[in-house]
């Protein structure tokens, strides 16, 4: 925080003179859990909140209270206002968000479903139904927030219905170094066989996904590279990547009985004009048909890459969580003052 407020006051290049003009500070806090369904304003409360949820994600929740803290000290009682990943997907009924334990685990422990990458898929979906002529409310879409980090979300009238992720973020299609789905028993096994619960996890979270099949990197430039040049393990890591997000848009496709839209985001997604290939060739049967022409030419930036006779669109927009955080802020704080 020491080193952003120099940034922002600096004489030359920073946007403020002093850390007193402004009004309000917007946090990105990865895991709410069942208690918000939407950015609300910091209090004692709120902090507690995130503190108990750090256990879900240990890796987030604590560095974004500390964030919050951060801000505190250094800008007294200035409003802080927190977007949470989890709050979009809040919406998502019990049959897509129960799994399939004793009821008393979900009681006890809230084991759920919980997604996140929420506020991305939000900005996209709201994006979306603007570049399709219809209400945020009107659209049916799959979004694809594709970085190291991958999830989709099938959103039904503008709101998420059933995402990839689950409890934590380590549920869902394969991403950079995280698994994604696996069969449970895969971890008892490997604890049988002497691997202790703690390296499972690091195994899972950070040595899996992309790096884990090929051996060489989770970054898929770096894939597409090798396997340009014949290395058999990059080839399948991208094939696998690929197939397991085309499961996921097809399994939602059954969901919401046909879409507007899918829609791609995030570092992959906006510039993987390689990878969107691989995932959406061969699906004409149920409505997709890829412009190779148009896809070639969107990197990087707001595009349409289907064909005319595709009846469902593919759309590349890229995401803006920080301008979705600083509008809920913005909003957030003017109606409290107001």
């Amino acid at each position: 925080m020491d080193i952003i407020e120099k940034m922002l006051t600096d004489p030359e290049k920073g946007p403020v003179k002093s850390m007193s003009e402004i009004g309000a500070c917007g946090h990105r806090v990865v895991h709410g859990g069942e208690a918000f369904t939407g950015s609300v304003i910091v209090n004692e409360e709120l902090e507690k909140v995130i503190e108990q949820y750090s256990e879900l994600a240990p890796l987030h929740n604590p560095p974004n209270l500390t964030g919050i803290r951060a801000v505190g000290v250094i800008m007294g009682s200035v409003p802080q206002v927190v977007c949470f990943d989890t709050a979009f997907h809040q919406s998502i009924p019990e049959v897509a968000y129960l799994y399939a334990l004793p009821h008393e685990m979900y009681e006890r422990y809230k084991v759920r479903r919980y997604g996140f990458h929420g506020t991305s898929h939000r900005f996209v979906a709201r994006r979306a139904a603007e570049l399709l002529g219809k209400g945020k409310y009107d659209v049916n879409l799959i979004t694809c927030h594709l970085g190291n980090g991958c999830s989709i979300t099938a959103v039904r009238e503008g709101r998420s219905v059933d995402t990839s992720m689950g409890l934590t973020p380590l549920e869902g299609v394969v991403m950079g170094t995280r698994s994604g789905d696996v069969d449970p028993a895969v971890i008892f096994h490997l604890v049988r066989k002497g691997y202790k619960l703690e390296e499972l996890d690091t195994i899972f979270n950070k040595r899996s996904g992309l790096l884990g099949i090929s051996g060489v990197s989770n970054d898929v430039r770096d894939l597409e590279k090798k396997a340009a040049e014949g290395h058999e393990k990059c080839r399948l890591a991208l094939d696998i990547f690929a197939y397991r997000i085309r499961k996921y848009i097809g399994a939602y496709m059954a969901v919401l009985n046909g879409c507007d839209a899918v829609v791609f985001t995030g570092g992959i997604g906006e510039n993987g004009i390689a990878m969107r290939k691989r995932i959406l060739e061969n699906m004409e049967n149920i409505g997709i048909r890829l412009d190779n022409y148009k896809n070639r030419a969107v990197s990087g930036r707001e595009g349409e890459i289907h064909k005319k006779d595709s009846r469902v669109k593919l759309l590349v927009i890229p995401t803006d969580e920080e301008g979705a955080i600083a509008r809920d802020t913005y909003e957030i704080v003017v109606e409290k003052v107001t």
